[in-house]
């Protein structure tokens, strides 16, 4: 596929739900009668006309995920734990949007909770639920232009669903992984990296509970018996990157470079042996800032959770981790910390510079795992070099078994994250290897500065990382990237000509969400 054609124009082309004919004044009546059943029961069904359907953006890998005509500029979430994970949050989702076609029904990713009531602006709205889409009938037809709040009160549902993502249960309480497409199973949203909007949180928990969540915290409410804390980011975030950890945990503060607040979370009865992991940040942030420019967020910190999940993720200034990532004594150090480095570089790429579709995986996980196998380097893992020739060796075998980096195959049905391949990770890293080797180290690390700096806070794609690398390099990189974002068969490695590739069998799998779940062996991988 041509390399022009990468550039996402399907979120320019998006289909909104087509107008119906407007109906006579006792359509209002008829309307708030129908959503005040709807808020008693739980259950409605949208007033006669065209039959509610769940519709998509049409993301090449995942077509019926997010939303059209409109564009959120913010989620406000409070919700309320009970005191155990295994029953359900009440909760109240507000999303505040500006709708940019002619919509006479709004439809929000959402499925895995109770419906309880939805408002339109303050008036109850009718609503219905179809595939895993809420769809909402507002008393009247939304304009191009116009500002909407939507108010949903709903049940959150930490018991498992058909599949992986969501709320993680820990052996305390809660956190949240919702890479790829789970927020929905979370909150209703608009699930999709494309659209980021500002969050802020409002969490109600029992004595004796801790609730942190991304971004700053803005304030603490004591009652008898319960405590809510509450939070607001700075920054646009994707859905797929919100992180709410409740638990009977303690938040550990220092500062970082420039007096970056950090501030990590920890299972209290754990805090004193991670203590000495959570106090190489400063550092690893002042490596990272060396390399790509200043840390891009209001704050940040570690959620070490107690919980088996397989793998570690860049929620949005609050990375998570499994706590038994930092006490297993098979773990040298040097692997530990490239991948706390690995969470921390997403800070920059994917959270900061998200992809436009989830095509442009790779930008995300091929930087966050250039700079680990950078930093794996430095604290004596294998040497970088060692690492992209083993990468090269399997380059065929990870195109053919999941796609090239920048056109990956899509997941089998139910199994999104299967999308997390070696081709994304290892695969994506050689890319940025070759185009290291192409273009010399000065021109590459100005174009790693300038590509954080020109797409902050917002969505970028393959086409937008080959046109400022042919920029930053001056001349025309197109065919060069081209083939080896999507080629086949591994392009030859410029000063490796005798590199060889080929098609054996990968058995080897990286985590579903952040870094590789292999374990090193004693060479340094």
């Amino acid at each position: 596929m041509p390399l022009t054609s990468r550039n996402p124009a399907l979120l320019t082309s998006r289909r909104p739900t087509p107008r119906t004919p407007r109906r006579p004044a006792t359509r209002v009546r008829r309307r708030t009668a129908q959503a005040l059943l709807a808020s008693a029961v739980g259950v409605c069904l949208v007033a006669a006309g065209t039959p509610a359907e769940p519709l998509g953006i049409g993301d090449p890998l995942f077509p019926h995920l997010g939303n059209p005509g409109y564009d959120v500029q913010a989620y406000h979430l409070d919700l309320t734990y009970p005191g155990s994970n295994d029953r359900p949050l009440e909760a109240v989702t507000t999303v505040d949007a500006r709708v940019t076609a002619e919509l006479d029904r709004i439809n929000l990713d959402f499925a895995h909770g109770q419906v309880h009531s939805v408002e339109v602006d303050g008036e109850p709205a009718v609503f219905t639920g179809t595939g895993e889409d809420l769809v909402i009938t507002p008393d009247d037809d939304l304009d191009p232009g116009d500002s909407v709040r939507i108010t949903v009160r709903h049940t959150s549902d930490p018991r498992p669903a058909d599949r992986e993502g969501g709320w993680v249960r820990t052996a305390d309480g809660l956190a949240l992984a919702n890479q790829a497409d789970a927020a929905h199973l979370v909150f209703p949203c608009n699930d999709h990296p494309s659209d980021k909007a500002m969050f802020s949180f409002r969490i109600t928990v029992p004595e004796g509970y801790t609730a942190v969540a991304n971004g700053l915290p803005t304030a603490v409410d004591r009652a008898p018996g319960a405590t809510t804390w509450s939070y607001r980011t700075r920054n646009p975030m994707a859905t797929e990157l919100a992180q709410v950890s409740v638990g009977r945990s303690t938040v550990l503060h220092r500062a970082g470079p420039h007096d970056l607040p950090l501030r990590d979370v920890v299972p209290t009865e754990h805090r004193t042996a991670l203590e000495p992991w959570l106090a190489k940040t400063p550092a690893q942030i002042s490596w990272m800032e060396e390399r790509v420019g200043r840390y891009p967020f209001a704050t940040y910190g570690l959620l070490l959770a107690d919980a088996s999940t397989g793998f570690a993720l860049e929620t949005q200034t609050l990375s998570l981790f499994e706590r038994d990532l930092f006490t297993d004594p098979a773990l040298p150090a040097w692997y530990v910390e490239s991948i706390m480095v690995h969470e921390l570089a997403h800070q920059w790429f994917g959270d900061s510079v998200s992809p436009r579709t989830w095509a442009d995986l790779w930008l995300n996980e091929g930087h966050a795992t250039w700079y680990e196998a950078l930093y794996a380097e430095k604290r004596g893992g294998r040497t970088l070099e060692a690492r992209m020739r083993a990468a090269y060796e399997s380059s065929d075998g990870w195109r053919a078994a999941g796609g090239t980096p920048a056109a990956p195959k899509p997941p089998e049905p139910g199994k999104k994250i299967g999308i997390f391949r070696p081709g994304v990770y290892g695969g994506a890293a050689l890319v940025l290897y070759a185009l290291r080797q192409e273009i010399g180290q000065e021109a590459f690390d100005r174009l790693e500065r300038a590509w954080v700096v020109r797409h902050r806070d917002s969505n970028a794609s393959t086409a937008d990382f080959v046109r400022l690398a042919s920029e930053t390099a001056g001349r025309d990189l197109t065919g060069f990237l081209h083939a080896w974002l999507y080629d086949d068969t591994t392009p030859p490695m410029p000063g490796h000509p005798d590199w060889r590739s080929s098609k054996r069998a990968v058995t080897e799998e990286p985590g579903p969400h952040g870094h590789p779940a292999h374990r090193p062996d004693a060479g340094g991988e």
